[in-house]
């Protein structure tokens, strides 16, 4: 069994916002796995659907970011889930705007929502799927910029950004992170692996 979350904020002020293209990759993926019913359970919208006969259940938590980990833990404890088990998708201000990158653990690297659900699950080895949404503008704060919807043109960015991380989360369930990495991530120097390994803390 896999758990893969993907990180937003509820209602429907958020929605279209930086912050909550994990919850659209989540979507995105229930309609790739024909996953149509949304149930509450454990403060988290759960989808669940089968990818060669092994159940994947599909996550948006309710809690607001900074709280994930509320939702996420009790999922996997019910589950019996194993931090391996876990796959999290999360916007990440430190990739340019529609850049992806799937890492194998790490850090919270300062994502709030992330460092949350290291904080309730106790581990930080699952693999991440980064979704680019760039630095804020001059004169931004950070939450202006993440809390903020997208421009028509980088809402093409990111939709585009999202439709290669549907196979690219489809192969960590089939193949696993490692696997997934060498095919979709975009090629680096060698400077930048030890980073991509989670090396970095």
């Amino acid at each position: 069994m896999k758990i893969f979350v993907g990180l937003g904020n509820p209602t429907a002020e958020y929605a279209a916002t930086k912050h909550n293209v994990g919850f659209m990759l989540a979507d995105r993926l229930a309609d790739k796995l024909g996953a149509s019913t949304w149930r509450e359970r454990f403060n988290a919208l759960v989808a669940e659907t089968f990818l060669d006969g092994e159940k994947i259940l599909l996550v948006k938590p309710q809690t607001f970011m900074n709280l994930s980990g509320e939702a996420v833990a009790p999922l996997m404890n019910f589950y019996k889930l194993d931090a391996a088990d876990l796959t999290v998708a999360h916007d990440d201000m430190d990739l340019p705007l529609g850049m992806i990158r799937l890492r194998p653990k790490g850090s919270g690297g300062g994502h709030r929502g992330v460092a949350s659900i290291i904080q309730h699950i106790g581990s930080q080895n699952f693999p991440r799927v980064r979704i680019g949404v760039g630095r804020p503008p001059a004169n931004w704060t950070v939450n202006h910029h993440v809390l903020s919807p997208f421009t028509a043109e980088d809402a093409d960015k990111i939709s585009a950004a999202l439709d290669e991380l549907v196979p690219a989360v489809i192969c960590i369930f089939r193949e696993g992170i490692d696997n997934a990495m060498n095919k979709f991530n975009p090629k680096r120097s060698k400077a930048h692996e030890q980073s991509d390994n989670g090396s970095d803390g």
